[in-house]
C-alpha cells in the first residue's frame, strides 16, 4: 500500500477513504494450475462470508480468489446469512475476508473497534470447527483486525488492531516511504516456514516466497503452526483512526509475531492471516498499480493460496483430520 504526506505531518495511505474505492478487482489474472485438486465443481464447498460488511467479496475484490479455487475444483459460493449451526453446516471451508462491524466509514468507527461478530455467531463457529469444519479467517490492519479479534480469540489467537510495518521513522516523508516497502516472507530467511502448506503436494507446488501488503501482526497459542513470521525490526503502529499516523503514534515491537498460522481444533482446522490482498488480485489508483497475487514479488502467492486450501480440506498433512466428504 502506498502513502502520502498531509500538510499536518500525518501520513495517510492511498487506500484510505475516499481513495479506498480505487482498489478494484483484477479479473484477467489466470495462473497455471497443472494438476487441479478436484474435478470441476466436485471439490469441497468453500463458503465466503458476505454477511458482515466484508471489504472483500466474491463479486468484488476477492473475485480472483474465488476463481482460483473454482479452477482447482472447489465449489465456491457466498455465505450471506448470520453464522449458525444450520448456515455453516453445508460448508466444508468458511472463508472470512475483512469483516467489518458496519458500513460506516473507517473514520467514523469508535475506538476500540467493535466486533463484526455476535457472541452467538462466535460460539456457533467454534463448535462447527471442533466438529470438523475448516475456518480461514483473514483480517487486515486496523480496523479490520479489531473487527475480527473476538472471533480469533475464541481460538486463542490475539489479533493486534494496528499496522505491521518494517520500522518507524519520525520524519513524515521517510515514514511514507516505509509503506512502499514490500513485505516479503522467504523460506531462506526463516520468515516463511517449511510447513506442508508451503511445500505443497510435490516440488512443483513448493513456495519459496510470499508477499503481503501491510496488514497486522498477531500472536497464536503454542498448538498453532506458524507460517509467516515477522522479521526483526517490525513494529505495529497503533493509531486511534485508521491510516492516521504522526510522530506520537504508539507502536509495539512485533518481531517474531505472526502474519499467518494454521491450527488443528478438535476434528477441524483453522487458518489465521493478518493480510488479505496476498490472496487476490487488485489494481490500485489511477495508475492501476498491481496489488496482490499480480504484483512483483508475489508470483507464487497463488500457489500458496491453493496449498492452504489443500491443507484445510485435508489433502495436505491429513493426519488427525476428520476427512469429511466434499459437500
Amino acid at each position: 500500500m502506498f502513502g502520502k504526506v498531509l500538510r499536518s505531518g500525518v501520513v495517510a495511505a492511498a487506500c484510505c477513504t475516499p481513495a479506498i474505492a480505487q482498489q478494484l478487482p483484477e479479473r484477467d489474472y489466470r495462473p497455471p494450475i497443472v494438476s487441479p485438486a478436484y474435478a470441476a465443481g466436485r471439490g469441497p464447498s468453500v463458503c465466503v462470508d458476505e454477511a458482515h460488511h466484508n471489504f472483500h467479496t466474491l463479486d468484488g475484490r476477492y473475485w480472483s480468489f474465488g476463481e482460483l479455487l473454482r479452477r482447482d475444483g472447489y465449489a465456491v459460493r457466498p455465505l450471506r446469512g448470520a453464522f449458525t449451526r444450520a448456515s455453516l453446516a453445508p460448508c466444508a471451508i468458511v472463508v472470512i475476508a475483512n469483516a467489518q462491524p458496519s458500513a460506516a466509514e473507517w473514520d467514523d468507527y469508535p475506538y476500540p473497534t467493535p466486533s463484526a461478530f455476535g457472541a452467538a455467531e462466535i460460539r456457533a463457529t467454534r463448535r462447527w470447527v471442533r466438529e470438523g469444519g475448516s475456518l480461514w479467517l483473514i483480517a487486515d490492519h486496523m480496523p479490520l483486525a479489531g473487527a475480527a479479534a473476538r472471533l480469533a480469540a475464541a481460538f486463542g489467537v490475539k489479533f493486534n488492531d494496528g499496522f505491521a510495518m518494517p520500522g518507524f521513522d519520525a520524519d513524515p516523508a521517510r515514514r511514507a516511504q516505509i509503506f512502499q516497502q514490500p513485505g516479503l516472507f522467504r523460506v531462506d530467511a526463516g520468515s516463511l516456514t517449511r510447513h506442508a502448506a508451503v511445500r505443497g503436494r510435490d516440488e512443483s507446488e513448493s513456495v519459496a516466497q510470499v508477499r503481503s501488503f501491510t496488514g497486522q501482526a498477531f500472536q497464536a497459542p503454542a498448538e498453532a503452526e506458524p507460517l509467516l513470521i515477522l522479521p526483526q525490526g517490525y513494529v505495529s503502529l497503533m493509531p486511534k483512526k485508521a491510516w492516521r499516523f504522526d510522530a506520537d503514534t504508539a507502536r509495539v515491537p512485533v518481531a517474531g509475531w505472526l502474519q499467518g498460522a494454521v491450527m488443528r481444533v478438535g476434528k477441524g482446522r483453522a487458518a489465521f492471516f493478518g493480510e488479505a490482498a496476498m490472496f487476490t488480485t487488485q489494481v490500485q489508483g489511477a495508475e492501476r498499480r498491481p496489488m496482490g497475487m499480480n504484483a512483483s514479488g508475489a508470483e507464487r502467492n497463488y500457489q500458496f493460496t491453493l496449498n492452504l486450501a489443500h491443507w484445510l480440506s485435508g489433502l495436505l498433512d491429513p493426519a488427525t483430520h476428520s476427512s469429511k466428504p466434499p459437500r
